[in-house]
């Protein structure tokens, strides 16, 4: 096994790779228990094998992360056909990597499929929709892979938030990414119908 720092323009400068063997090759369920003694780490693990480390954000991403999932939790309690995720859930993509995603929902139609047992582990499915929120140390070639990874294995809809430049990027199957600008607020009726996501409450830190 090998450690390196994760430190080129493609990889996020606040985070470290671990490279396995494939002798040492964790499966899903090892995986999930190294990451249960290292509760103090969010760990991910990309499609080939190794194993990201992410460190902990500052505390405006922080904030910023938690108005996300404060506005898409009351619409989506109030809408019912959905559950709402943070950043310490992890997802097993149908191409092998498991994620965590800022922020993402499932509909609840997909969830009931689950055992008891597999709902108490990171959940194997990708979410219908996922939000990444760049912080200032990542690198959005990165976060930009990631969201097309999320596409590419089941998600319908992404947004990749980038407060510093004050952009999204929308990221949808089969479809080229839309580039917005300075948005207000953002809608996805296609597939959150009713959910309005008010942007200006990030763009500037409350506190």
């Amino acid at each position: 096994m090998s450690l390196n720092s994760m430190t080129n323009q493609n990889s996020p400068l606040n985070s470290l790779v671990l490279h396995w063997p494939p002798s040492l090759h964790l499966m899903n369920d090892q995986f999930f228990d190294f990451c249960q003694v290292n509760k103090e780490l969010r760990i991910e693990r990309t499609a080939q094998g190794d194993s990201e480390i992410m460190a902990p954000t500052g505390g405006a991403t922080s904030w910023r992360n938690s108005r996300l999932i404060t506005q898409l939790s009351i619409w989506a309690d109030l809408e019912g056909s959905g559950v709402v995720f943070d950043s310490s859930g992890g997802f097993v993509l149908p191409n092998g990597a498991i994620r965590s995603p800022d922020v993402s929902w499932v509909k609840r139609s997909r969830l009931s499929a689950l055992t008891v047992e597999q709902k108490q582990r990171f959940l194997p499915l990708c979410p219908d929709f996922v939000i990444e929120l760049r912080s200032p140390s990542d690198s959005i070639k990165s976060l930009q892979d990631k969201m097309q990874e999320y596409s590419e294995n089941g998600a319908s809809l992404g947004w990749l938030i980038d407060t510093e430049g004050q952009q999204v990027l929308v990221f949808q199957p089969k479809t080229a990414i839309v580039h917005l600008d300075k948005p207000q607020f953002l809608l996805a009726d296609d597939l959150l119908a009713g959910f309005r996501l008010e942007l200006q409450k990030l763009w500037d830190v409350g506190f």
